[in-house]
């Protein structure tokens, strides 16, 4: 046979199989699983990354509140007066005065428990970290506001709990529990697949569990 005539060589990178005109093998589904595993695993980490971390660092702060860092409060009172048409039918009109206060003041967070009586109505803004409770003279108008705003540990610790944080932010809290979950289990998964470290590490797995066990029964004893 001449030179010409000789078959090429398949390129390297190409399979026996497909280089010869037969399909690859399909993987099997325990091969699927494990790259699944492994790809579930890297993304749900990645994208989670940041939410995951500041519910960690933060848990630690929550568990120590006498860490006095990042925590100075400052108080401050204001006053002013509502403008006429605040009461409708003699009972205020709980939009209205909300919406005067954050322009008046720059009042912040989430409008809560208004109350009213003939002598006076209160209302308070709630947001991380920050609150601020008016106390309005139902004759005059006029108005006391007491505004507290908490340090950067505190204003963590509340987003940490949800405390009157807003609908978008309890969104975060349920997805980071969900990711956080699928990180742990598509971990376990992947590591039921190393057969070289598999049984010392399911047998520290259990070790853990047992201790962290103890310890919760101990703490809530």
């Amino acid at each position: 046979m001449s030179r010409s005539a000789r078959p090429e060589a398949p390129p390297a990178d190409v399979e026996p199989a497909r280089a010869f005109g037969r399909p690859a093998p399909r993987r099997s589904l325990k091969a699927r699983t494990n790259v699944w595993l492994r790809w579930l695993h890297t993304y749900t980490s990645m994208i989670s990354l940041l939410a995951v971390l500041f519910f960690a660092l933060t848990g630690i702060t929550l568990n120590h509140p006498d860490w006095v860092f990042g925590t100075t409060d400052v108080t401050r009172t204001v006053t002013g007066t509502l403008p006429g048409g605040w009461l409708k039918n003699g009972q205020p009109d709980w939009l209205t005065v909300a919406e005067e206060l954050r322009a008046q003041q720059g009042l912040r967070g989430r409008a809560s428990d208004p109350r009213a009586d003939s002598q006076e109505a209160d209302i308070a803004f709630l947001a991380p970290g920050y609150s601020a409770d008016t106390v309005i003279d139902v004759q005059t108008g006029r108005y006391t506001t007491t505004i507290l705003e908490q340090g950067a540990v505190a204003v963590m610790n509340d987003l940490h709990k949800g405390r009157d944080a807003s609908p978008a932010w309890k969104w975060v809290i349920d997805l980071s529990g969900v990711f956080l979950g699928l990180i742990s289990v598509t971990g376990l998964g992947i590591l039921l697949y190393l057969r070289r470290t598999r049984v010392q590490a399911l047998s520290v797995m259990g070790a853990g569990a047992v201790l962290t066990f103890l310890l919760a029964w101990q703490g809530s004893h």
